[in-house]
């Protein structure tokens, strides 16, 4: 049985090479995963910490199922001003005060122009929602624009093994949360 993989697209632009990259993840990884890309961040309102418990948007308690019920999460994410975007850590300042991420096994995508500060606050962020990543199944990949083609697919053999090593070291991190 496939399993299935909540991916986060970290950013909020129409032609993100971001949601590229989920795209063609999907696409390479379908026989091993069941991929549903989440792609709308801007639809979820501000965080709201008054609200976040008793009395949530429904946006917000949708896309807490949805990670609820995953066997995984990826969240492929770019840089800007040397953090994560604000739409996805918005959503995961909704995510804060509940267990959704707890032991999750999950991939961490950080693809941007340089995006070294971004992979980090993205890691920290994650450690502290208490996800289940490791170094293996994370990856930083900068100068993204020039390392993808118009449809998303990656234009050197490096990125496509480092793709394919990361959707490994991810499905084997699935596998032992498994059991």
């Amino acid at each position: 049985m496939k399993k299935k993989i909540f991916a986060i697209v970290g950013s909020a632009s129409s032609n993100s090479s971001n949601l590229k990259l989920l795209q063609y993840v999907k696409t390479q990884f379908s026989s091993d995963f069941e991929v549903e890309i989440f792609d709308q961040l801007a639809q979820i309102p501000h965080f709201n910490p008054e609200q976040s418990q008793v009395d949530p948007p429904i946006s917000v308690i949708e896309i807490r199922n949805r990670i609820l019920i995953a066997d995984g999460i990826m969240i492929c994410s770019p840089e800007y001003i040397f953090s994560i975007p604000s739409v996805l850590k918005n959503v995961l300042e909704w995510c804060v005060a509940t267990t959704v991420f707890s032991e999750k096994p999950t991939c961490l995508i950080t693809a941007s122009a340089d995006g070294k500060m971004g992979d980090e606050e993205l890691r920290l962020i994650m450690k502290t929602l208490n996800a289940n990543f490791t170094v293996e199944t994370s990856l930083l990949i900068s100068g993204i624009r020039g390392k993808l083609d118009e449809e998303g697919n990656p234009l050197d053999s490096d990125l496509r093994a480092n793709l394919k090593s990361l959707i490994h070291k991810f499905e084997t991190l699935l596998t032992e949360s498994m059991n």
